[in-house]
């Protein structure tokens, strides 16, 4: 998909979403209440996803944002014995 595409379509999704706000308060209460719920579904997927990002960026960055450097393991080999 092109970028103008995609933003076309996060147009037309933005678009949707203003106007069924805009019908909300004359809305069944069912209506209003699976609203609530698929708007609850997609805040609880964006912030996992942040937080997810978040901990990924923290476990390879150190505070500061540089890069820990983690030592090298070294393998250990039974002696041979002769």
């Amino acid at each position: 998909m092109s970028s103008e595409g995609f933003l076309k379509e996060m147009q037309t999704i933005g678009e949707k979403f203003l106007l069924k706000l805009q019908k909300l308060p004359k809305a069944d209460p069912v209506e209003i209440v699976s609203f609530c719920v698929v708007l609850l579904f997609i805040v609880t997927v964006l912030l996992l996803m942040i937080i997810a990002c978040s901990c990924c960026c923290y476990s390879c960055c150190s505070c500061d944002g540089r890069p820990e450097h983690r030592r090298r393991k070294i393998q250990v080999r039974p002696i041979a014995h002769s």
